[in-house]
């Protein structure tokens, strides 16, 4: 029985596919990735690797694709499919630790603050008013707080070049685009199909970087849909 395994993102938690999880059909087995203690995306994924057994199908947003990608990377023996939602490949930018220390400090002063300066680009335009989306996510941030927000930054700068890793990978992966997305646009997926052996993408209408939790049955539909013509599941 292959694993399920759920990544969230950075300063994430289990809400962000706890919709997927759901409908998860009952022969496979799910394991929730909690990323709240990790200090680099290869321990991230030789984390989650530690705590499974057997096969596994890597779920990951944003962050969490990456460390799904290093999943496939150190354990391509039993990472047997990828879903990479709202996930970026890129190594590190020039400057880049510039901005991230910004957020750093930010949230050190108020994770409040963070949230609020955060995540209103992140979701499609149309949401900002959403109260309730932006309350859940809101939440979300403040549950993991300064320190964990500051391990995922310092992560992300120590991140491995995951563009030289993905020809390499040759299993099946699922790639979730959002219309709205401009922090991980609909091209950077593209950029990850041209390069890997079986990739499929599909764009989520109406939805940001926050697509499994903007849109939450068109993003599990998606991926269902795909789980079964992979690898042969039902709904359940």
């Amino acid at each position: 029985m292959k694993t399920v395994v759920f990544i969230p993102g950075l300063v994430s938690d289990q809400i962000i596919w706890a919709p997927l999880a759901a409908r998860i059909p009952q022969n496979f087995q799910v394991h929730q990735a909690d990323l709240s203690d990790g200090t680099s995306i290869t321990g991230m994924a030789q984390k989650q690797l530690d705590e499974t057994v057997g096969d596994v199908i890597a779920v990951g947003h944003s962050m969490g694709g990456r460390v799904a990608m290093e999943m496939a990377r150190l354990a391509p023996e039993r990472v047997k499919g990828l879903v990479l939602a709202n996930t970026g490949h890129h190594a590190k930018r020039d400057g880049e630790e510039i901005k991230r220390q910004q957020m750093i400090d930010l949230g050190h002063d108020s994770i409040a603050k963070l949230a609020a300066s955060w995540l209103s680009p992140m979701l499609d335009p149309a949401r900002v008013g959403d109260t309730d989306l932006i309350r859940e996510l809101s939440e979300m941030v403040c549950r993991a707080g300064p320190q964990v927000h500051e391990r995922h930054i310092r992560a992300l700068l120590g991140r491995p070049n995951a563009t030289a890793s993905l020809p390499e990978i040759a299993c099946p992966i699922l790639l979730v685009a959002a219309r709205q997305d401009g922090w991980s646009p609909i091209a950077q997926h593209k950029e990850i199909a041209a390069v890997v052996v079986d990739a499929e993408l599909v764009v989520i209408e109406n939805a940001g970087h926050f697509a499994p939790v903007e849109r939450p049955a068109e993003t599990s539909a998606a991926v269902i849909d795909w789980l079964s013509r992979k690898f042969g599941e039902s709904h359940g």
